[in-house]
This record gives C-alpha cells, sequence and structure tokens, in this order.
C-alpha cells in the first residue's frame, strides 16, 4: 500500500501505527462481548515466534513458523483436530474409491473469499471447486517455485507431466501444452475429485499439508511474484499487514463460514498478532510483562527455575498455564550424503556414536525434551508405530574412534574441517550445536559453527549448500511416512542442481525405496507399519542423519486464554481462541 506524503497523512498513520503495535502495552483488549456458552468474544491475541517466516504462499510453505501464520489466513479441505483426528473444513464429507484411487470431496457451498482489492469492488466472491483445481495446480507448476511438487509428483495422475510439460515449455520460451492436471477433476462448483495413479494410503492427510491451501486465481494474478507477501485466502482471519522480523498483524473475517456448537460465529478474537522476537529470555520476558499471551519454550538455562520437578510451575510463575505435551517431533542433524566429507557410511556412523545424548538432555536441555534419539527418525509416540523396534546409536566413543579409524582418519587425522550450519532457535539451537561440537572434538573433528536466519538457513539445505546442518522435523500427520518420506530416494532431483526440499540428505538405497513403496501402497495398518520399519531400519544403519532427541512442548500462556489447545505437532489454530477478561 503506497503512502502519501502530505503531514497531515504522515501524522494519522504514525498514530495508528502505534496503536495497532501495541509494543510494551498489554496484549488482548478490553472491549469483550459476551457470546453464548459463557464464550466472550473480542481482544487481540499476540502471539510469539522465534524465527521469521518464509512465506504466506502455500507453494512455498514447508517450515512451521510460515504454517503457524498461515493456518489463520486460509482454509483447507480437510484438517487434524488437536486429537489428529481429520475434521471437515471447506469439505462437508468425502469418499474414497474402493481401490483407493478416486478421491471425492463434497464442498461447502457458503464460503468467500477475503474482501480485497484484487477482486471487483473489493468483495471477496465465493469460493467454488475451480478453485482448490487452481490452488493444487500451482503446487506442481515449476514457474510457482513450488516446494511442495515432490509430495504429489509421484501420486497424482499427470502431476509429473504437467510440471515436465510446463519445464520444458519455459525452456522453449512457448505456451504449455497442458492447462491442467489430469488427476485434478472439477465435477461442479461443489464436487472435487483426485485420481491417483497407484493406491497410496496416506494420501488422505496430503490434504492437510500447508501446500493445499485453497487461493484464489485473482489475488496471485493481482500481486504476482509479491503474493507471498499478501496472501488472500477463506480463513478465520484476513490479513492485514507484514513488518519483517517485526510482526504480521490480522483482523477478524466477519464473514467467516463455520460456527461453534453454541451457534456462535467464529472466530472469537477481533485480531491476531505474530510478533518475532528471537531470544526465549526476551520472550519470556515479554510474557512476564503481559505484553505477548503465549511464550512456547522455556528457556533451558532457566528451565529449573520455572518447573518443579514434577512438572508443575514454581510459585513464582504459578499465576500462569502450563501446557506439556509429547511432540511428534524429532531433532536431527542432517548430513548432505554425496558431499566428500559425509560420503562414507563410517564417518556418519562415527559421529552418530560420539554424541552423549543423555548428558544433552540433561545438563542443556535441563529436562525439557522427552528422550534422547537413540532408536530412529520417527518418534516413540507415533499412534500404532513400535519406534522401539529400531536398533538406533548411543554413546560409545571407543566405537566411534574406530569407525573414524576404519574410514581412513585415525584420531581425526586428515578429515577436513566441517561446518555445522544452525539457525537461530531461541538460543537452544546455539547450546545444543556448542556441546555436540566439544563431542566430536572427542573423536578429532574440527567442527565450526554458522548461524543462519531460518529462510536462508533453509534455502541453503533445500539447494545442497549445506553439508551439515541443523533440522528437526514436525509430523505433517500421524502415519510415519511423514517422516520416512525424508529418506525416500526418488524425492532426489535427477539434476544436483536442483532443489530438494524434502530429502534434503539426497540419500538413495534402492532396498530402502522398495520397501518404502511397498508400504505406502498397503492399506492395512499393521503390514504397513512393518514394512515402515524395515525401512526404516535400513536409513538408520546408513547414519544418513545424527538423531538428537525426541521433543517435548512446553507453553505458557496467561490465564485468561481459553480455547488454545497444544496438539502433538503444534499446529497453532485460532479459530476457537478466546480471552476471559
Amino acid at each position: 500500500m503506497k503512502l502519501h506524503s502530505t503531514l497531515k497523512s504522515s501524522v494519522l498513520f504514525i498514530l495508528f501505527a502505534l496503536l495497532l503495535s501495541g509494543c510494551g502495552k498489554k496484549s488482548g483488549g478490553d472491549n469483550m462481548v459476551e457470546l453464548k456458552g459463557g464464550i466472550k468474544g473480542g481482544g487481540v491475541f499476540v502471539a510469539n515466534e522465534t524465527e521469521n517466516i518464509r512465506s504466506l504462499d502455500p507453494v512455498g510453505i514447508n517450515d512451521v513458523v510460515s504454517h503457524h501464520v498461515s493456518h489463520q489466513i486460509y482454509d483447507l479441505l480437510i484438517d487434524l483436530d488437536t486429537n489428529l483426528q481429520l475434521v471437515p473444513m471447506l469439505a462437508k464429507t468425502w469418499e474414497i474409491s474402493p481401490d483407493a484411487m478416486t478421491y471425492t470431496f463434497h464442498l461447502r457451498n457458503d464460503v468467500y473469499f477475503h474482501d480485497n482489492a484484487c477482486f471487483p469492488g473489493g468483495t471477496g466472491r465465493k469460493f467454488v471447486a475451480e478453485d482448490v483445481r487452481y490452488s493444487l495446480n500451482r503446487v506442481l507448476d515449476p514457474r510457482t517455485g513450488s516446494l511442495g511438487f515432490d509430495f504429489y509428483r509421484n501420486y497424482v495422475e499427470g502431476a509429473k507431466e504437467y510440471n515436465e510439460e510446463i519445464t520444458k515449455a519455459t525452456s522453449e520460451n512457448r505456451a504449455p501444452k497442458l492447462s491442467q492436471v489430469s488427476g485434478y477433476k472439477v465435477i461442479d462448483d461443489t464436487t472435487f475429485q483426485i485420481k491417483l495413479t497407484k493406491p497410496f494410503a496416506p494420501f488422505i492427510y496430503y490434504m492437510c499439508l500447508g501446500f493445499a491451501y485453497v487461493v484464489p486465481k485473482e489475488a496471485v494474478d493481482k500481486y504476482g511474484k509479491d503474493f507471498f507477501q499478501n496472501p488472500v485466502g477463506t480463513g478465520p482471519f484476513v490479513f492485514q499487514s507484514w513488518t519483517p522480523d517485526l510482526e504480521i498483524v490480522m483482523k477478524r473475517n466477519p464473514k467467516y463460514w463455520d460456527k461453534d456448537t453454541f451457534g456462535n460465529q467464529i472466530p472469537y478474537l477481533e485480531g491476531v498478532k505474530f510478533r518475532f522476537i528471537k531470544d526465549l529470555s526476551q520472550q519470556l520476558l515479554e510474557f512476564k510483562n503481559g505484553t505477548i499471551d503465549e511464550s512456547y519454550r522455556i528457556p533451558n538455562e532457566l528451565f529449573k527455575t520455572i518447573v518443579n520437578d514434577d512438572k508443575t510451575l514454581t510459585p513464582e510463575y504459578s499465576k500462569f498455564i502450563v501446557q506439556r505435551k509429547t511432540s511428534l517431533s524429532t531433532q536431527y542433524y542432517g548430513f548432505l550424503v554425496p558431499s566428500k566429507a559425509f560420503g562414507d557410511v563410517k564417518v556418519r556412523q562415527a559421529f552418530n556414536y560420539a554424541i552423549d545424548r543423555d548428558k544433552i538432555l540433561k545438563y542443556v536441555l535441563q529436562g525439557s525434551a522427552t528422550d534422547p534419539a537413540i532408536y530412529g527418525m520417527v518418534p516413540p509416540v507415533m499412534p500404532n508405530y513400535d519406534a522401539k523396534k529400531i536398533k538406533g546409536y548411543t554413546f560409545d566413543l571407543a566405537k566411534a574412534k574406530q569407525l573414524m579409524s576404519d574410514a581412513g582418519y585415525p584420531g581425526g587425522k586428515g578429515f577436513p574441517e566441517v561446518t555445522l550450519n544452525i539457525n537461530e532457535g531461541g538460543g537452544r539451537n546455539t547450546q545444543i550445536a556448542e556441546a555436540i561440537q566439544d563431542m566430536l572434538r572427542e573423536i578429532g573433528v574440527t567442527c565450526k559453527l554458522q548461524l543462519l536466519q531460518f529462510a536462508q538457513h533453509l534455502d541453503n539445505i533445500d539447494a545442497g549448500r549445506s553439508d551439515f546442518y541443523r533440522l528437526g522435523w514436525n509430523a505433517d500427520y500421524p502415519d510415519p511416512e511423514t517422516f520416512l518420506n525424508l529418506f525416500y530416494g526418488k524425492n532426489v532431483p535427477s539434476n544436483p542442481k536442483d532443489v530438494s526440499p524434502i530429502n534434503s540428505f539426497r540419500y538413495k538405497n534402492p532396498k530402502y525405496d522398495e520397501l518404502f513403496e511397498k508400504a505406502i501402497a498397503t492399506t492395512d495398518v499393521k503390514e504397513r507399519n512393518r514394512l515402515y520399519e524395515e525401512a526404516e531400519q535400513i536409513a538408520v544403519n546408513d547414519a544418513v542423519c545424527l538423531f538428537i532427541y525426541y521433543d517435548e512442548d512446553w507453553r505458557l500462556v496467561q490465564n485468561y486464554v481459553r480455547g488454545f489447545a497444544l496438539d502433538p505437532m503444534h499446529r497453532v489454530n485460532m479459530r476457537f481462541t478466546w480471552l476471559d477478561k
């Protein structure tokens, strides 16, 4: 939005910005209204993220922070509730054909896009099935810079052909011969169908990914390459402004389609603000001062002063609400498997045996995580999956030294200095990295640390520019495939210069791929998980990454916050959040 340069309008804008930002003021608001069921409407909920977001365009959302923000702006066809059960959203109902190859979604007829200048007269139009096809086509279109193509290309009919034809047409400077993906079918305005090339048991969960948010073509056409910072959706909150490194502001969508069980229209809040305080200690201070409504993660060095041994809050913090949930999340360091430093499996295994994970949990994390990652990539809390059957890595310094010697680096002699790339993460990432840096020194490895902004960090990883890097993976849905897909060799592009956002290790093992493919085509849950286990053991034996720990989420919220649940996947949903003021 362009600003006029007159003195009067400048003063008005500054006053408005100060009112909107609320810096140094109490969060929430006083203009509360009584709703049915004892619920109160109004107020602004102020959340915080310790990393910057990457994009508000669904095709660019493969990080948790961008998802947290975007989930308030957009809707999916179906979603997961806080118990990780599938629930209807833009699709009222859906059916899966007996051969598990066709998915039919019956859509709502009362949904409108946000009012926005991209529409005639600025009034949002009705959502229809064509919007779903357009949005999902964008995920497969290389011109959008999509990070989601790898998820769908092997399963949706015509996905590869569509992507390849557009790539070829672009290189030849001509119009593509294909305008649609054959597997995406609009039956009528309220019926949308997806056809697969082969059975893929977890596919229904792919409709819960951020890539599947529905956007209007008008907004993409109007904002072009800047759509990522001018989002328009059908969600409960309407995007207002984004000040990089500072805040994102949204207001209530007065035309949102959903109601609660009492008949109240949601959302209850008048608005939402995301701030971006990078340091956990500063975040906690702002929370204690009441300028933000939640504080996700507790600083390691302060954990014992905030949480008692019985997991309750100490007297100083007892006026707040603590939320704790064992999460479907694994923290690890990735190896770029084809790289010179980490091409030998013995080196990767040595790194894994050199790490004392129990010491990291006890002395660095102060007991704020669940378990050391001594199994595999899939966390032990995954439903219906026996992750503890996987034989992983425990601390064995002698074995680590022997493996380095076997690899031709006795005492680390001759092994190149490596750089571990980490992102900010509120300080915790640095503390863990420094501990691991010391442990690797014991096997003769010199490891430098490089701290990067999260967006740049992810870009380097996806492009294969980081040989050794810190990442965590939060489940996108409650099926082991969401973790094991990271090791699938067919997610690695044939051209090494192309990005590889899913399998960023660029790991390939034909036996793993064979078992993985059998598993995802198996509809019987027990047999599918058995195949998953067999495949995962192969990847763990190959030490594709340095497994560190399985996470536990801790969040403090103000004592007046209601309806802001913490789920095992740390999905942020403010549709039913309200302030009891």
